[in-house]
């Protein structure tokens, strides 16, 4: 990308009613435009930060031999009154719009019932199972208060999976691989040292269920954990049964804020019994399928990570999800051309600032898009024969060879 080539400016402030600091810099840096509350536009930074995002979690799930489809936004009202969730006053967050011919449709909030109903096409028989289907997904939910900039919004990009097993045991195996894919998605995306899979209730189908929650000061959540986090819970479960099942004492566990990134729940057969999801055993007997769902907030987690590693300078993506590896500039006119020849062939990686104006200005932007690399190319050290790198996790600053540098090999 050439910086004079987007239409994407840097501001000075964002919106006054954005109070979060990531929000605050994902909006000024040109990441995200606020249409109103709970509602963000996603500008070509920001998208290539969910994509590089959607590809780990892509990844991850292709290995533990998931399918990926795509399923409708707007929702047939009937396989949600089948399982009683499409009364407003049942399940409030719904957004829901009328028909210019008549009849009312929804705009998903999740997609249990949907795929549960897509499914009574392509499963009869035990030997259809297990299929595990994912998607990447816009949901719509009726928030009472959106806050924390994309952290909680009306309109979200989610990652949603769902598990179709005829046993307990085929349920069990896919719900640990879903497990481990789950911690490999976080340590890949950068958020591994920092999120934990925590115990939360479970509601009617288990005793547990489990979330993967990221320590953050801004989370709505609070999760105890005791002194090496290998027992981590969400406040909602801790009381003394709990505890003693756990084997340790309230005295000995901390507590911290956390955002959750992320949950996988047995469903059994709460979406199957009342939307007739049913295959034939080798007996020729009927049994109803088995289920499990597992979450991930796409945008939320861009949110989470936006937040998490901001500084006061600005963003500080990790490698791994930031939108290009290296914020490239060129001083002087021997500097420009250099950094002109340097950019070419590694525009998927680069961010050429080309426009006009003075250093200061383009370093402060740097440092508030908060790339990995800052890479500048002067007169001044093209005499020497080097070029100037600062990492902009430390600040560290080294001096390279200008002759041979490649992109690629740029890593401290």
């Amino acid at each position: 990308m050439r910086f004079s080539k987007t239409f994407i400016k840097t501001l000075r402030n964002a919106p006054k009613d954005e109070t979060a600091r990531g929000a605050q810099y994902l909006i000024r840096a040109g990441y995200v435009h606020k249409e109103l509350a709970g509602v963000y536009d996603y500008l070509p930074l920001g998208l290539r930060v969910l994509e590089k995002i959607k590809a780990i979690i892509r990844d991850e799930l292709d290995q533990i031999g998931c399918q990926e489809l795509l399923l409708t936004t707007l929702q047939n009202p009937e396989p949600w009154q089948k399982t009683d969730r499409w009364d407003i006053k049942k399940m409030d967050v719904w957004f829901k719009t009328q028909l210019a011919a008549g009849g009312e449709l929804g705009l998903a909030p999740t997609h249990e019932e949907p795929i549960t109903n897509l499914m009574k096409t392509y499963i009869s028989s035990y030997k259809d199972l297990p299929i595990a289907a994912y998607q990447f997904q816009t949901k719509f939910r009726n928030e009472l208060r959106a806050k924390s900039g994309i952290m909680r919004t009306r309109e979200f990009i989610m990652k949603d999976l769902y598990d179709f097993a005829a046993t307990e045991e085929e349920h069990e195996v896919f719900y640990h691989k879903a497990e481990a894919a789950y911690k490999k998605i976080y340590e890949r995306i950068g958020l591994g040292d920092c999120t934990y899979q925590t115990f939360a209730s479970g509601g009617v189908f288990a005793k547990y269920s489990h979330e993967f929650q990221t320590i953050i000061d801004v989370g709505e959540d609070t999760i105890y954990f005791n002194q090496d986090k290998s027992i981590v819970l969400n406040e909602e479960v801790v009381n003394d049964e709990v505890l003693a099942e756990f084997g340790v004492k309230r005295e000995e566990l901390q507590s911290a804020r956390a955002a959750e990134v992320g949950n996988i729940f047995t469903l059994k057969t709460k979406y199957s019994a009342p939307l007739d999801l049913e295959y034939t055993d080798k007996d020729g007997e009927r049994h109803l399928v088995l289920m499990g769902c597992y979450g991930i907030g796409v945008s939320r987690v861009m949110g989470v990570v936006a937040e998490k590693f901001a500084d006061e300078r600005g963003l500080n993506w990790p490698t791994q999800i930031a939108p290009y590896k290296i914020y490239l500039v060129g001083i002087g006119e021997q500097g420009a051309q250099y950094a002109e020849r340097l950019y070419q062939g590694y525009e998927e990686e680069i961010l050429l600032d080309d426009r006009d104006g003075r250093p200061g200005e383009k370093f402060a932007d740097a440092e508030l898009i908060g790339l990995p690399y800052r890479v500048v190319v002067s007169d001044k050290t093209l005499a020497n024969g080097q070029v100037e790198v600062t990492k902009r996790t430390t600040g560290e600053t080294k001096l390279l060879p200008a002759e041979g540098l490649k992109i690629e090999n740029i890593d401290f």
